[in-house]
């Protein structure tokens, strides 16, 4: 006899409270870290901004998949380096412009890392690397978001 088991989800959560209009306090789990937008863009540049956060959300995720899928493969990854960059237009996101996208429009990740292996497996690595990344996925796929507001 066979037991399907239900999945076990974790959720996730984070509180934020606007410090300003380009400062945002954001705390979850006992940490807290602050949002902000630089001097150029009319912030106070004491913290890095959205997309950069989500840049370096995207490192941190690829080195911990990157890691756990090493660990399965029994490869000895050392020296791992990652390097993002994207491209965003904020014509959008400032209201000038209603055409193109008002997030990155391609983000190039750069992976460097000593791995003994040959060519085949690192890149079987990489690909589950990919695949396997939730923050990955999250920018590649389609994420709904339900949107709510409470009027006080």
């Amino acid at each position: 006899m066979s037991v399907e088991s239900t999945p076990q989800l974790l959720t996730f959560d984070i509180s934020a409270q606007a410090e300003n209009p380009t400062q945002t306090r954001v705390s979850t789990r006992g940490f807290e870290f602050v949002v902000d937008e630089p001097d150029s863009l009319g912030g106070t540049d004491v913290g890095p901004n959205p997309v950069e956060y989500l840049l370096g959300a995207l490192a941190g995720c690829l080195n911990v998949t990157a890691h756990v899928v090493a660990r399965e493969m029994d490869l000895d990854v050392s020296n791992l380096e990652i390097g993002i960059e994207g491209d965003l237009d904020p014509a959008k996101f400032m209201g000038k412009n209603d055409d193109g996208r008002a997030g990155f429009r391609e983000i190039r990740v750069d992976v460097e890392a000593d791995v003994d292996a040959s060519d085949e497996t690192i890149r079987t690595w990489l690909s589950a690397v990919e695949k396997r990344c939730p923050v990955s996925d999250n920018l590649t796929g389609d994420t709904p978001i339900a949107l709510s507001f409470t009027f006080r």
